[in-house]
């Protein structure tokens, strides 16, 4: 199943989205053409969640179904604003050692039960845990705590035929940045063995190639250790090599967080956003100046770069090659608003369709 992110349209309340985001939705499926009903994957802010009646959840999944779409998942990674000047590390907050964390999730529960079709399993994607230089391990028994009381929340909802997962979406910076890092984490979590199946993993292809991942590897890590793969994000990373480090600054911009990684020789070294990367350019010495670096920027899927700069599509390749056949996809490219001008598609609707048609023959 492949569908896309609305987080890629501006919308905070739930006004918003029922009147600007759900018409350009319907503009997508106009391009796309899908066979049969078109999966959406739908960003809600908490305010938004909180803020739509019973009455009017009832009335959007009606809608739904007349418009010829159904939701399958629920973007709950941002709680805020995710389009406002600058969104940069406040993406994570709250994070899981908060009450309103727990509070948004299950509002998000409360409506993808209703709006999610019958015999589906659905998905929730979240923060991993919090930014990691924000969590000690004195954090870990309220996180704990907090993912336990969303669980059984899931297990009430399985049990009455709606079963959901909670996506935790490893991303560079954050406690959980890899596969291999949630792998552990739950391992030292020790939940009840019948929780387990209902706490996954949102692969994310532009954290991932950011990282210098082996999707192999991580995909057979998570089958041994039991972890679901409940959603595939599709999005590219900048590659930056050589001598073409000066094209890296028009990737640079104040509202997003832009982590990077810079592999040398058989090891990596990161920085958390790109801006301290380039200042430290001065430091690198001549190696810094030869070895590839990965931006989290996530760019169109169909962009294959130019002569200054390289994206990670191979990458999304090599996923789609190995994926767990029970994932869904989403392709994510929520920076269309601060793409740099001169590489930015003219039209966000052509965008979108664009990538669509760039992933069928991988299909």
């Amino acid at each position: 199943m492949l569908t896309y992110c609305t987080n890629i349209h501006p919308a905070d309340s739930w006004h918003q989205v029922a009147r600007a985001v759900w018409p350009r939705v319907l503009q997508v499926k106009g391009r796309v053409k899908p066979i049969g009903p078109f999966p959406v994957g739908l960003r809600l802010s908490a305010r938004a969640a909180r803020g739509i009646t019973p009455w009017a959840a009832a009335q959007f999944g009606e809608q739904c179904r007349l418009d010829g779409c159904f939701i399958p998942c629920l973007n709950g990674f941002p709680y805020g604003s995710f389009h406002g000047e600058r969104v940069k590390e406040s993406a994570y907050l709250p994070d899981w050692r908060s009450r309103k964390r727990v509070e948004y999730t299950a509002d998000l529960i409360r409506l993808l039960r209703l709006w999610l079709p019958e015999k589906m399993t659905g998905s929730i994607s979240t923060v991993p845990i919090g930014f990691r230089k924000e969590i000690t391990r004195a954090d870990l028994p309220a996180v704990r705590e907090n993912l336990l009381r969303v669980l059984e929340m899931l297990e009430e909802s399985a049990a009455a035929g709606k079963k959901i997962i909670l996506a935790l979406e490893p991303e560079p910076g954050c406690l959980l940045e890899t596969a291999a890092d949630l792998v552990c984490f739950l391992e030292e979590l020790k939940l009840p063995e019948q929780l387990r199946p209902l706490l996954g993993i949102c692969y994310d292809c532009c954290h991932a190639a950011v990282l210098f991942q082996d999707p192999r590897l991580d995909f057979s890590r998570l089958k041994e250790a039991g972890i679901p793969v409940a959603k595939i994000q599709l999005s590219s990373a900048v590659r930056i090599t050589k001598n073409h480090l000066q094209a890296a600054g028009i990737f640079d911009e104040p509202r997003y967080l832009h982590q990077t990684t810079i592999k040398r020789g058989a090891g990596t070294f990161g920085y958390p956003d790109l801006g301290a990367a380039l200042r430290s350019l001065p430091t690198l010495g001549e190696g810094g100046l030869k070895e590839e670096w990965r931006i989290h920027f996530h760019l169109p899927i169909f962009d294959d770069g130019n002569d200054s700069y390289g994206t990670t599509n191979a990458f999304i390749a090599e996923v789609l090659s190995c994926r767990p056949p029970q994932a869904l996809l989403e392709i994510e490219t929520y920076s269309y608003q601060v793409l740099p001008g001169h590489i930015r598609p003219a039209s966000l609707i052509d965008s979108i369709s664009r990538e669509f048609s760039w992933l069928r023959p991988y299909l």
